[in-house]
Formats: structure tokens, C-alpha cells, sequence
């Protein structure tokens, strides 16, 4: 098996896009839902939200405030796991409970080392 990234992007900076709380609790129990469902299939390695804040740091050493300077949509957080093959990890992603939302998206890659191993 490889080992493959989920990437996950969403809005997170327009007022409108933003959920209620009570929203928020319904979203946040299908995305545990769902990597529960991962862990079963001893297919989840890790994974970890991001904060809004952060810098964009461009050639020259331009710095720019936020992850999400030119787009709306940025990376919200991210999973690790383990799949068959590319398609194995697509059909894992595609179940992610953040594709219900409107402009919402998942990215899939797979994990490569640029690294020799010791």
C-alpha cells in the first residue's frame, strides 16, 4: 500500500460561507464519521486541521498576510492514509463530508519522498 494525502479546501474567510454553531457540530460529527470509517478500514495514518492565520511567502521575499491572499477557497486541514492505489484513495476521498458544501474541494496525491532513507 502507498500512502496518500487528503487535502481539503473550503471558504474560510467569507462571513456567508461560515456555518452556525449548530451547523458546525453537524459538520464536525460526519468528518469524525467519516475518518472513523478510515480507522476501521486501518487505512488513516494522521491528519490535522489549520488555522485561518498564516503567510504567503513569494520569490523576492515578498510576504503576504493569509493563506488564502488571491483565493477564497484555502486549505483547511488535511489527512494521511493508506490505499491500494490511486483510485483506492480517490474513492476514500470521495466520501469526504466537506463535498457537501458549496465551492468546497478535496485534493488527492500520493506521497512521494524526495528524501533518501538512512
Amino acid at each position: 500500500m502507498d500512502e496518500y494525502l487528503i487535502l481539503m479546501r473550503l471558504d474560510l474567510i467569507s462571513k456567508d460561507a461560515q456555518p452556525s454553531p449548530q451547523q458546525l457540530e453537524v459538520y464536525m460529527k460526519q468528518y469524525h464519521d467519516w475518518v472513523e470509517g478510515i480507522v476501521l478500514r486501518k487505512k488513516f495514518l494522521g491528519g490535522t486541521g489549520l488555522s485561518t492565520e498564516g503567510k504567503v511567502i513569494k520569490p523576492n521575499q515578498v510576504i503576504s498576510e493569509g493563506p488564502f491572499v488571491e483565493i477564497k477557497e484555502s486549505l483547511a486541514g488535511f489527512i494521511t492514509i493508506l490505499a491500494d492505489n490511486f483510485e483506492d484513495a480517490v474513492s476514500i476521498a470521495k466520501e469526504c463530508p466537506i463535498l457537501g458544501g458549496d465551492g468546497n474541494s478535496v485534493e488527492v496525491r500520493r506521497i512521494v519522498s524526495v528524501h533518501e532513507k538512512d
